[in-house]
């Protein structure tokens, strides 16, 4: 037998398929000679053949059918089947057992545990499954044949509380009398001396702890000395916390979720696990809390993997050089302040400004891109969230988007952890080689609701009464946006944190933090906005530290000294406002800037494609739209493309291949050019 083969029966052994589900697989090749023939055929694409699958065979066997396809093993797959049903008449007289754990089995656990079943059912072999289960908390669990052995630390802890109650209501229903009363506590003392005693000798478990303090959505907790800092602990009403607070003798707790039921002296118990989320492709298109868990009423959704919300950035070794353009769409940004695959450009302005609707426009052009979005709302109220998935929906973006939602109503330690949440996301399909973009809505907020949480924890406030540490909550985060070189998997993290001014104060605490932390800035200007430049972004005072690196060669030539011409412009016009007489030089430079002004703004929901930018500012900056009044600029640059599109797709496909402006290509832009003026 070939090792593929013998890989091929182990992975359909290690699946469990039964002999019913690889029986129909088999009838459908052998008697449907197209089908095998269709799955075989390199023409037929992968979403083709995946949907062939799902109509056609036993939901068990769809991933290992694609495996075979991509291996180039469907033709072999009858024979597979055949063999794999031999084995399992083989194997009738053995018995399949599944372990759960928490901490992996040594060999020689292992040994002792087989000869135990085999001794236990009088069977010639066994077949063990382990599987990792954190909910137990420790010890394990033997499921074998129709017998269950429970050993874990779950179980352990609920017999516990289940005596101690049943002791606490004999001796309430008893009615104790002053005198009697020294007894019955000391009954109870014993029981619980001798329950805890049971628990360890059991488990080996020590790591409880109980409530000192309750309030604010906090908890200080006694115990746990071994406790980590972030791990994951649940209470006895079943909510869990994250802790953050180490102390000599307690630590501190934050809840995710709501404290009824919670007393002091209510009990806490380690999970062993740093707070995290279930992450799998089943996450595209829907809307989640900061947990994970689904609120857009679509039903559940199953997890593939559990991924940490906190997690070391990559190495430098790992990475490599942002020179992939990730395109906005939105021509002032693509042309003056490019922005690459792995890149961290903040999005700066006041409220009102246009900050969201820049994030929006590049998750909708991302369309077609093979870019997965991500789009985390921090403190945003429900209704705002609701109108950007409507909008991502109306232009078919939610198909390949995740958005991740804190609202204002959440308790902070929700806001708190949903950009961690969310860049977990990013980093699971990051993982698959996959280019992630995610946008942070807003980190303003994030910040503040940190302040809240440090506060109700007691660390000591610093600068406008932010914790020491907020400039690292923010550069932990944005670290992790990176591109990552081919051994490590090749995909991309790109991040667009959004910061919200007061005034305009690019100064204050938390800007100036996030300036220094990502690799250039969009500032947006009220004045601007409201003067009708939209998008209304500052070429002053915006940055791409990045720059030419992550821009097209097209693009790099067609753009030109745009930023210069544009700053020559706002210098010139304010010089000359009050002035009544302008030679002629001046007067052209003040028109070509009105002409670019007006070129740059750009309506919502309307990203243009590379091409398109291309061609309009190679016409621009080559005197081709000289002389038209600003009012007709729009219509004619509409006029002047649907006519590229009908007569010029030579041109088109040639850019977006190539995407460079070669001398021959850049002839026949003026060809067409000059042909459409007359």
């Amino acid at each position: 037998m070939k090792d593929i083969e013998k890989e091929y029966l182990n992975e359909l052994v290690r699946l469990d398929i039964s002999q019913e589900d690889a029986d129909k697989v088999r009838k459908i090749l052998t008697e449907v000679g197209d089908v095998s023939d269709t799955l075989a055929n390199p023409l037929v694409t992968y979403d083709e053949k995946r949907n062939i699958i799902k109509k056609l065979f036993p939901e068990s066997m769809h991933k290992f059918i694609m495996s075979a396809i991509r291996d180039g093993q469907i033709e072999n797959l009858c024979e597979l089947l055949e063999q794999y049903n031999d084995l399992l008449i083989e194997r009738q007289g053995s018995i399949k057992a599944v372990v759960r754990y928490v901490t992996p089995l040594t060999e020689t656990q292992q040994a002792d545990l087989k000869k135990f079943i085999m001794e236990k059912f009088v069977k010639e072999d066994v077949d063990i499954e382990y599987r990792k289960d954190p909910d137990i908390i420790g010890g394990f669990i033997l499921t074998a044949g129709d017998i269950e052995y429970d050993k874990s630390y779950r179980t352990s802890l609920r017999q516990m509380k289940e005596t101690l109650q049943t002791k606490a209501a004999e001796y309430v229903e008893g009615g104790a009398s002053k005198k009697d009363s020294k007894s019955k506590n000391s009954d109870i003392i014993s029981v619980l001396k001798t329950e805890v005693k049971d628990f360890e000798v059991k488990s080996g478990a020590t790591e409880t702890g109980f409530i000192t303090r309750l309030g604010d959505g906090i908890a200080r907790v006694h115990g746990m000395s071994s406790v980590m800092y972030g791990e994951l602990v649940e209470f006895e009403n079943g909510v869990r916390g994250i802790v953050q607070n180490l102390e000599e003798k307690t630590v501190g707790v934050v809840l995710l979720g709501d404290d009824h039921g919670l007393t002091e002296g209510s009990e806490v118990v380690r999970t062993g696990k740093r707070a995290g989320i279930g992450v799998s492709d089943e996450l595209l298109g829907r809307v989640v809390d900061a947990l994970g868990s689904p609120i857009d009423g679509l039903g559940d959704i199953k997890a593939e993997d559990y991924f940490p919300i906190e997690r070391e950035a990559p190495g430098v070794i790992e990475r490599k050089s942002v020179n992939v353009p990730l395109q906005t769409g939105i021509l002032a940004i693509d042309s003056m302040f490019p922005i690459g695959r792995g890149q961290r450009e903040l999005i700066i302005g006041d409220r009102q400004t246009g900050k969201t609707s820049i994030a929006v426009d590049t998750m909708i052009n991302q369309k077609g891109q093979d870019v997965i979005c991500i789009y985390v709302a921090i403190g945003q109220k429900s209704s705002t969230v609701a109108q950007v998935v409507g909008t991502l929906k109306k232009y078919g973006a939610m198909d390949y988007s995740v958005v991740l939602s804190a609202s204002a109503s959440d308790p902070a330690p929700f806001q708190y952890i949903a950009p961690y949440s969310g860049t977990a996301i990013a980093e699971y399909f990051m993982s698959k080689g996959k280019d992630v973009l995610i946008i942070y809505d807003d980190l303003s907020k994030h910040a503040v609701a940190y302040r809240a949480m440090s506060l109700l924890l007691h660390r000591p406030p610093g600068r406008e009464a932010y914790p020491g540490d907020v400039f690292y909550l923010h550069s932990r985060l944005l670290e992790r946006s990176s591109r990552l070189d081919d051994e490590h998997g090749g995909g991309s993290l790109t991040a667009l944190p959004i910061i919200e001014t007061l005034a305009g104060d690019i100064s204050a605490y938390i800007p100036t933090n996030v300036i220094s932390i990502t690799d250039g800035q969009i500032f947006l200007e009220s004045e601007l906005f409201n003067s009708g430049l939209r998008p209304a972004v500052n070429y002053g005072l915006s940055v791409s530290r990045v720059g030419g690196a992550a821009q097209t060669k097209a693009m790099k030539k067609a753009a030109g000294n745009l930023r210069i011409d544009l700053a020559q412009f706002k210098e010139m016009e304010i010089f000359t406002q009050f002035s009544s007489e302008l030679d002629q030089a001046t007067t052209d430079l003040l028109d070509h800037g009105h002409m670019l002004t007006e070129l740059l703004k750009q309506p919502l929901y309307n990203p243009l494609p590379h091409y398109e930018q291309v061609i309009l500012l190679y016409a621009a900056q080559h005197g081709f739209f000289k002389g038209i009044p600003i009012k007709e600029l729009r219509e004619h640059r509409t006029e002047l493309m649907n006519y590229i599109r009908s007569y010029g797709q030579d041109i088109i496909a040639e850019l977006e291949e190539n995407k460079v402006l070669t001398d021959e290509l850049m002839e026949r832009i003026e060809r067409i050019l000059t042909a459409f003026e007359e």
